[in-house]
């Protein structure tokens, strides 16, 4: 009977025994692949992004160490103007700045902010380009250029708005403005309003027009001893505002010439010399300009003769400013040195696409999902001005990821943290820099618990095979 149970205890043991041991090998076998898929990850984890947990990264790099690029300098132009700027409208980056950020008076170039409400209105259905506007007295009695408005008279937005645009006529401008606002008065607050909206940090309006207060009517004068002034950087971020806003604004101010009223012996002519259309006019072909297509001329005793201009060739445009030249023919000449000072020096050129993986934030780590990271890439395409012909080798990039890891499900496109490039040109004042989204490229879905189960064993045995590995 002892030798029975000793018998029976025996065999107990040797059946744990083995079972032990089948377990041991089932579980090694089990954890093989989970440490073969550790392995690189941990590796490209350590070697792209050197984070620790709980840690935002961030990594500075350069694509190249050539040496920065660089543009002829703006003093070779010999222009001859109070202030200018030229900028370029897409990525907002001035390619040339003379005293721009003085406030002076800009005269016509204002009706570009009376131009770009009316615009509004009418873009926003509150407006329509064939209602009739009836003439006021304050419109009637505004003296300059003008089309001879009698109060009374009624015409549509279109036809005032084209009066404004081509012949810079005040009387149709001041039309225009009491008709959207009731009176100018109210207008002027909401061109005040607007530009601080724009963010143009000098321009200040006494008026639709750009007329001096002295030249005001006087019963419509405002009160407080006031002159309208916008800076040249003001001024061209206006125009921005208008092309990128209302594309369409050729529309009008390439018009070369137009008959107001059937009766007018002579068609109004547009200021813009610079017209490209105007190139087989013989008195204006000297000063038509390829690609130009706009915007506003201005001009009073106080501020001289000023131009806002926009041209585009080969896909890129470009704005110019000039204020205070000495002549009619002179502001379209500074402007020419201008426009040709750009598209003869640079051009827009995308630097890094959408969707680009950026060195050494290639991927993050994913807890508890299916795949243990995901990849990482930009949200949108990288643009710069770059001088004619220049890859931008030298362009300098900063990453900063929001954390080390996430935790699934992850969704696509989550945001993972930013990449800030930045590109300087020797000549330029100004550093060009824009700031990307890091986000990830792939959904990664959480893993079943036994998954997660598997591998919390595959990393425990991987754990202790480095220990043993370690004491060799």
């Amino acid at each position: 009977m002892i030798d029975t149970s000793v018998k029976k205890n025996k065999r107990q043991r040797i059946q744990r025994t083995l079972a032990s041991l089948m377990l041991f090998n089932i579980l090694c076998f089990s954890a093989a692949p989970a440490v073969s898929l550790a392995a690189p990850n941990m590796l490209a984890t350590a070697d792209t992004t050197n984070a620790t947990e709980d840690k935002a990264t961030t990594e500075k790099a350069t694509t190249n160490n050539a040496k920065p690029d660089k543009v002829p300098s703006i003093d070779q132009l010999g222009l001859e103007v109070s202030s200018a700027v030229l900028i370029e409208p897409s990525t907002g980056q001035v390619l040339l700045s003379v005293n721009a950020d003085e406030a002076l008076p800009p005269a016509s170039m204002t009706k570009m902010m009376t131009e770009y409400i009316v615009a509004e209105k009418v873009k926003q259905g509150e407006l329509a380009w064939d209602d009739e506007v009836t003439v006021k007295e304050n419109a009637a009695k505004t003296v300059g250029s003008r089309i001879f408005l009698a109060e009374g008279d009624q015409h549509t937005v279109e036809e005032l708005y084209i009066a404004m645009a081509v012949g810079s006529a005040n009387d149709a401008t001041v039309a225009l403005a009491e008709h959207v606002a009731g009176s100018e008065e109210e207008f002027v607050a909401m061109m005040n309003d607007t530009a601080k909206k724009m963010g143009l940090k000098t321009a200040f309006f006494i008026n639709s027009t750009g007329l001096s207060r002295a030249d005001m009517p006087e019963k419509y004068r405002p009160e407080e001893d006031k002159e309208t002034v916008m800076s040249a950087m003001d001024t061209a971020l206006l125009a921005k505002f208008i092309v990128e806003d209302h594309p369409d604004f050729a529309r009008f101010t390439a018009i070369q010439s137009h008959k107001f009223r059937d009766r007018d012996t002579n068609p109004i002519i547009n200021y813009n010399w610079m017209l490209e259309a105007n190139k087989d006019i013989t008195n204006f072909k000297k000063y038509a300009y390829e690609g130009l297509d706009g915007l506003k001329t201005g001009h009073t005793n106080a501020a001289k003769y000023c131009f806002a201009g926009t041209a585009e060739r080969d896909g890129m445009r470009l704005i110019s400013v000039v204020m205070g030249t000495k002549s009619e023919g002179a502001r379209f000449v500074e402007s020419k040195k201008v426009l040709d000072y750009g598209f003869d020096n640079f051009e827009v050129k995308e630097v890094q696409t959408a969707g680009a993986t950026v060195q050494g934030f290639e991927n993050v780590e994913v807890k508890k999902g299916k795949g243990k990271e995901a990849a990482l890439v930009t949200d949108k395409a990288v643009t710069f001005v770059v001088p004619k012909g220049s890859t931008g080798k030298n362009i300098t990039f900063e990453a900063k990821q929001d954390s080390s890891s996430l935790t699934a499900p992850v969704a696509k496109d989550t945001k993972v943290g930013t990449v800030t490039y930045t590109y300087k040109i020797e000549g330029m004042k100004d550093t060009q820099t824009e700031t990307v989204n890091l986000i990830t490229a792939e959904e990664v879905e959480k893993a079943g618990w036994f998954s997660l189960f598997l591998r919390a064993i595959g990393d425990f045995f991987a754990d202790l095979f480095d220990s043993i590995k370690n004491l060799f």
